[in-house]
């Protein structure tokens, strides 16, 4: 079986992100439409037969036009948000800038949390015991799926599957925007 991870279309950069409502931009929205396509010319060789997505906005927005092409419902994993930011999510760069200045991701400490939000521990925990529960589950029907989720959650993912330490203080790989990331699953073991 195959889980493709996918991450939304690109949304827009000039709010903090995390627990944003922020929509795709135009960009975003033509990048949706273009897997959309790929999805369309390739579903036979694809094999989607779930679709499992995060519950914010640009997730959503992607996962819909997917959910309509392959008329299957699309299943909400909250639990697969973005990292919560708490009071930044949705705050205009410079706003952000002057009420908490240089307060980013990789400048908190790992039991730091962003304020009304989580640390980069709570989000790694959250993201593991998701993840193990979600493929368990997946595991047993053998159907290949997707679940639109972010690039922090991928990051995350990725260390767990290559058994690698996860660290908010390291540059995280550059996950693309809506292209599809096959992980799959032998002998029990997912692999990238």
């Amino acid at each position: 079986m195959i889980c493709y991870l996918l991450r939304h279309g690109k949304d827009g950069s000039n709010v903090r992100g995390g627990w944003s409502n922020s929509c795709l931009s135009d960009e975003g929205i033509l990048q949706v439409k273009n897997l959309t396509k790929y999805i369309s010319e390739y579903k036979d060789e694809l094999r989607i037969k779930k679709l499992f997505s995060s519950d914010l906005p640009s997730a959503l927005q992607t996962a819909k036009p997917i959910s309509e092409l392959l008329n299957i419902k699309i299943k909400l994993t909250p639990e697969f948000c973005e990292t919560n930011n708490g009071l930044l999510a949705d705050m205009p760069n410079d706003i952000a800038a002057k009420k908490y200045p240089g307060l980013h991701w990789n400048t908190l400490e790992w039991n730091e949390p962003y304020p009304q939000g989580e640390s980069p521990c709570d989000f790694y925990m959250r993201i593991k015991t998701a993840w193990t529960k979600f493929t368990n589950t997946i595991s047993r029907r053998d159907e290949n799926v997707i679940l639109v989720t972010h690039s922090g959650v991928i990051n995350i993912i990725y260390s767990l599957i290559d058994e690698v330490s996860f660290s908010n203080k390291v540059k995280a790989e550059f996950i693309p925007y809506a292209e599809l990331i096959p992980l799959n699953n032998t002998s029990g073991a997912w692999k990238r």
